[in-house]
């Protein structure tokens, strides 16, 4: 699924979702929910208060979809068909360069590398020292 159909479906929820409690404030003001539904003491209309909370719930809504794209704009992620050497495992870019997996990974993600060696490397390039002697 691509970045911008993740943030359609993100962004339509929270509509959706913020949507629905202004209707549900409207409908409890003007319908009395509680006195109808639970048999509560029925309580006058307040619109005034109702458009005070309509506006928070607003504000609210449009801050969470403001903070939602924003966010969504700093998630790098890879998708796709990525081209690997067989032999060196560089990666070929959309300019048709081959780069360095490390570099490329770092450059279309939020990932950071850090270099060690692994036990079967460590016995082939240093047969002389025991690396991984004490570590199982």
């Amino acid at each position: 699924m691509n970045k911008q159909k993740i943030s359609r479906y993100l962004i339509g929820y929270e509509l959706i979702g913020f949507g629905a409690l202004f209707v549900i404030l409207w409908l409890d003001e003007l319908l009395d929910l509680p006195c109808l539904l639970l048999g509560a003491a029925p309580t006058p209309v307040n619109v005034l208060e109702s458009a005070l909370e309509s506006f928070l719930v607003v504000l609210v809504g449009l801050f969470t979809v403001y903070l939602s794209k924003k966010l969504l704009n700093e998630i790098k992620y890879l998708e796709g068909f990525l081209p690997i050497c067989a032999s060196c495992k560089k990666i070929r870019d959309d300019q048709g360069n081959w780069v360095q997996i490390e570099g490329y990974i770092r450059d279309h993600s939020a990932a950071k590398f850090s270099h060690g060696i692994c036990p079967d490397c460590a016995k082939e390039l240093y047969p002389e020292y025991d690396l991984y002697r004490n570590k199982k």
